[in-house]
C-alpha cells in the first residue's frame, strides 16, 4: 500500500499572475475594459482633453459610456460567479465592445476620430482568450459595424465629409489583426497543451519517485543546508524510531546521533559510510551520505540501513562456509579421533599399566573428549537453522526458563532470581535461541565460580534502557569477575581461561544474539562479579498513516 507523501509542503508564497489559462487572460481583458470604459467616462464628464469625445452627440456619448461601464461591471460579476463559460463571456465582451465603441465613435465625429482603433485591441484580446478560432468572425462584425456607421452618417448627413476610405482601411486592419491573433492563439494553445502534458508527466514522475521511495526498505532522508529534514520515507523514521509529530524539527533535535555523523561526514567527506547506534530507535545503523548541488551545498541525501540486516546476510554466508568446513572436519578429524579414544579405552583396561601410564591414558581420554566437544560446538553453530523471531512478553517467559534451569542445574530458588521492570516489557526474538544464550551464560557463571557452590547468586534482570528505550536482559553473578584485559578477548573463538573449556561458549552465544539483531556485551557487575548485557532493538511501530 503506498504511503502518503512524507515531504514538507511547497512554499505558499504568492506567484506573479500569468496568462497560462483562458481564465487568467479573460481576467486581464476585463481589467482592460474596466479601465477603458472608466477612463472614457472620466475624460468626458470632467471635460478633459481630447475635446472630440462626444463632440457630435454629447447625449448619446454620455448614455453609451455609462451603459458601457455598467455592462463591464456586470461582466466582472459574472466572471466572479462563474455563471457562464469563459468562451461565452468572451463572445459577449467582444460584441459589447464592438457596439459600444462604434456608438461612441459616431457620437464623437465618426471614423476620423480614431476611436475605431480600440476595436482592434478587443478583437485581438478576444481571439487570444477564447478557445475557438473566431478571430475572423470578430473582425467581420467589427468591419461591418464601422461601415454601417459610415453609411448611416452619410445617409443622414451627420458629417460634412465621408470617410469610406478610412473605414475600409480600418476594417482591413481588423482582419489583419484577426489573422495575426489567430496564429498567436493557435501557438498559445499548442504551448498550453505542451505545458499541461509536461506538467502531467512531471507530476506522474514525482508520484512514481515518491512511491518508489516509500516502498524502499532502505531509509531515505534529504536534509537542507540547515540540517532540517525536507523529505523522508517511512523506513527512515522507523529505523530511527522517530514519530511523525517530532519529524519536522531540525535533525540535531530529532536524532542527535545521526546529526553527529552528518557533521563528521561534512568535515571529512571521504568517509561516505558511517555506522552509529540510534539512541531513539536502539538499532545499529549504517548511514551513507551523498552531496546534493554543485559548488554550493544545497542539501544532503542520506541512506540508512539496519546494520543487523547486513550482519545477518554476512552471518548466513559465514554459516554456509562453516557448514562446508565442518563437513570436512567430520570426515577428517572425527574418525581418527574415535580411533584414538577407543585405543585409549583399550589401554585403560590393560592390567599391566603402572600409575604413570594410567595418567597418560587419562590425558588421552580428557583431550579426546575436549576435541569432540569442540567439533560438536562447531557443528551446532554451522547447522543452526534460520531465526524464527516472535514477539514474547519477557517476564513470564524468563520466569518459566529460570524454573527449567533451576530444575536442570539443581539450583535453589534464591540462587537464581528474575526481576523485570516494567513488567510488561516485550521483545521480538527467537525464543529457542535466546534460551540457548541464557543457558550458556549461566553455565559459564557456574563454571567460573570457585567458592562454595551454595553461595552462588544469579540474577536475570530486564526492562527498558533509559537512553535508547529498547528492551534489555542482564545476567548478573557474584563471581570473581573478569580482568579488563581478559574481557577484551572473551568473545573470540577458542579463547578460554579454563583447562577444560573449549573457548566457543561465549562466541556462540554472541553469534546467536547477533543473528536475532541483539547485542551481547560484558560489563563489570554493579556489586562485583560479572554482568552480561543483552540489548534488543525496539519493536517497530507504524508512525505514519497509510
Amino acid at each position: 500500500m503506498p504511503a502518503r507523501p512524507r515531504h514538507d509542503p511547497p512554499s505558499t508564497e504568492k506567484q506573479a499572475p500569468s496568462l497560462k489559462s483562458p481564465r487568467d487572460r479573460l481576467l486581464f481583458f476585463f481589467i482592460y475594459r474596466l479601465i477603458l470604459s472608466g477612463l472614457l467616462g472620466i475624460l468626458f464628464f470632467k471635460g478633459l482633453p481630447p475635446a472630440l469625445l462626444g463632440s457630435h452627440n454629447p447625449e448619446l456619448f454620455s448614455f453609451v459610456v455609462a451603459a458601457y461601464f455598467g455592462l463591464v461591471l456586470a461582466s466582472g460579476l459574472l466572471l466572479a460567479l462563474r455563471q457562464l463559460s469563459d468562451d461565452h463571456q468572451t463572445d459577449i465582451a467582444v460584441f459589447v465592445d464592438i457596439a459600444a465603441i462604434t456608438l461612441l465613435m459616431h457620437a464623437s465625429g465618426g471614423v476620423r476620430t480614431g476611436l475605431g482603433m480600440l476595436l482592434a485591441v478587443s478583437i485581438a484580446a478576444g481571439s487570444l482568450t477564447i478557445r475557438r478560432h473566431t478571430a475572423l468572425l470578430f473582425a467581420a462584425i467589427a468591419a461591418l459595424a464601422i461601415l454601417g456607421e459610415q453609411v448611416y452618417a452619410h445617409l443622414h448627413h451627420d458629417f460634412s465629409t465621408t470617410a469610406y476610405t478610412q473605414a475600409g482601411l480600418l476594417g482591413a486592419s481588423f482582419f489583419a489583426m484577426a489573422l495575426l491573433a489567430d496564429v498567436l492563439s493557435k501557438r498559445l494553445q499548442e504551448s498550453e497543451q505542451l505545458a499541461s502534458q509536461r506538467e502531467l508527466d512531471l507530476a506522474n514522475l514525482a508520484q512514481l519517485n515518491e512511491y518508489i521511495i516509500q516502498r524502499m526498505q532502505t531509509g531515505v532522508i534529504i536534509v537542507d543546508d540547515q540540517e532540517r529534514p525536507r523529505l523522508r520515507n517511512e523506513a527512515a523514521w522507523n529505523l530511527l524510531g522517530i514519530s511523525d509529530a517530532t519529524g519536522d524539527r531540525p535533525l540535531e533535535k530529532t536524532c542527535p546521533a545521526l546529526f553527529r555523523q552528518l557533521k563528521q561526514w561534512k568535515q571529512n567527506p571521504s568517509h561516505e559510510r558511517l555506522t552509529f547506534r540510534s539512541a531513539t530507535g536502539g538499532r545499529d545503523l549504517s548511514a551513507n551520505f551523498i552531496r546534493l548541488g554543485g559548488k554550493e551545498l544545497i542539501g544532503t541525501l542520506i541512506f540508512l540501513e539496519d546494520s543487523a540486516l547486513v550482519t545477518e546476510q554476512l552471518q548466513q554466508m559465514k554459516l554456509a562456509s562453516l557448514g562446508r568446513l565442518t563437513a570436512s572436519i567430520a570426515h577428517e578429524i572425527r574418525n581418527p579421533l574415535g580411533a584414538i579414544s577407543h585405543a585409549g579405552q583399550l589401554l585403560e583396561e590393560s592390567p599391566h599399566l603402572d600409575e604413570g601410564d594410567k595418567r597418560l591414558t587419562e590425558i588421552i581420554r580428557d583431550n579426546s573428549r575436549r576435541v569432540n566437544e569442540i567439533i560438536e560446538n562447531i557443528l551446532q553453530l554451522s547447522r543452526r537453522s534460520r531465526t524464527q523471531p516472535e514477539e514474547i512478553e519477557l517476564k513470564p517467559w524468563l520466569e518459566r526458563i529460570a524454573g527449567e534451569i533451576r530444575r536442570d542445574k539443581g539450583l535453589a530458588p534464591e540462587m537464581l532470581k528474575v526481576r523485570i521492570d516494567p513488567a510488561d516489557t516485550r521483545i521480538r526474538t527467537d525464543p529457542s535461541q535466546l534460551r540457548q544464550v541464557l543457558v550458556s551464560l549461566i553455565d559459564n557463571a557456574m563454571r567460573h565460580f570457585h567458592k562454595d557452590p551454595g553461595e552462588l547468586r544469579l540474577r536475570i534482570e530486564g526492562g527498558m534502557t533509559a537512553d535508547s528505550g529498547g528492551p534489555f536482559v542482564d545476567i548478573i553473578d557474584n563471581g570473581p569477575g573478569i580482568e579488563p584485559e581478559t574481557a577484551k578477548q572473551i568473545f573470540e573463538p577458542f579463547f578460554t581461561t579454563s583447562n577444560t573449556g573449549t573457548g566457543l561458549g561465549l562466541y556462540i552465544a554472541r553469534e546467536l544474539a547477533e543473528s536475532n539483531r541483539a547485542r551481547l556485551e560484558y560489563t563489570p557487575g554493579p556489586d562485583g562479579g560479572s554482568c552480561f548485557h543483552i540489548s534488543f532493538p525496539g519493536l517497530r511501530k507504524k508512525v505514519f498513516n497509510a
